[in-house]
């Protein structure tokens, strides 16, 4: 087996009900979106759900891989304690992945990254949200960004590929990342031209599925558009290296964080 499926999603915490409290009714769209993406992994039925996140642990200089038995996390931050995961993470191919960065000399793995308490990632709860309202027999795998080139997470993500099909599991890849956060003028960040143009771009090359076209952005008008989603598309690009691939868009439309 191998990832046989992958979706790029969004993870601003509004669109929780808890988080939100009645705001989430202004996204619709995307929630509607996100249950659509999660009944379709609890079709697929993985036995591990891989997440990459931008507010995972991360390093200058390498790409961190949870390690641990268990997890466990609650929205506290944004003020729903009462919403908590407690996850099972797939030891077994987290120590793989560290394998194949040796063998590779490649900078990962779980060196320095405890995964027992991932309160701080919201990148990877939102998603875990949805999915776990409709599927919950998996185990899950969780990956950082890191400060390497945008090539190198691509490579990360097919180190990630290896490790899957080495040990011969079904799984399932989510890209959590939001795109530009200078949408609006009354945002956190403001709004940019640059931030709808870069919106419109990846999603003509994310529709494509064309892959390799992520490497080629150039990492100023990225660092100008102020996403932080650009490089976990890349890992799970890398993931898909060199197989065919059905894009399907589904939109998700958000506002800033």
């Amino acid at each position: 087996m191998s990832i046989i499926y992958g979706c790029v999603l969004p993870h601003p915490p509004i669109i929780l009900k808890e988080v939100g409290q009645g705001e989430e009714e202004k996204v619709k769209k995307t929630i509607e979106s996100y249950i659509e993406v999660s009944k379709r992994i609890a079709q697929i039925k993985p036995e591990v759900i891989i997440i990459s996140s931008p507010h995972a642990k991360s390093y200058s200089d390498y790409f961190s891989v949870a390690k641990g038995e268990k997890g466990y996390a609650s929205m506290e931050n944004f003020n729903a304690p009462q919403v908590s995961f407690d996850v099972n993470y797939d030891e077994e191919l987290s120590k793989m992945i560290d394998t194949i960065g040796k063998e590779q000399n490649f900078s990962c793995g779980t060196e320095g990254f405890s995964g027992s308490d991932f309160t701080s990632d919201h990148g990877s709860q939102v998603p875990l949200y949805f999915i776990n309202k409709y599927y919950t027999d998996y185990k899950l795998v969780r990956v950082g960004l890191s400060g390497m080139p945008t090539k190198d997470h691509y490579k990360m993500g097919m180190i990630i590929r290896e490790a899957v099909e080495r040990l011969g599991r079904k799984a399932v890849f989510v890209a959590s990342g939001d795109l530009s956060h200078c949408q609006k003028e009354n945002g956190p960040y403001g709004f940019k031209e640059i931030g709808p143009k870069y919106d419109q771009m990846i999603m003509d090359t994310l529709g494509k599925a064309d892959f390799l076209s992520l490497l080629k952005y150039d990492s100023n008008l990225i660092e100008d558009a102020q996403v932080c989603g650009h490089n976990s598309f890349a890992i799970m690009a890398g993931a898909f290296d060199k197989t065919e691939v059905k894009p399907k868009s589904i939109p998700m439309r958000i506002p800033s964080e």
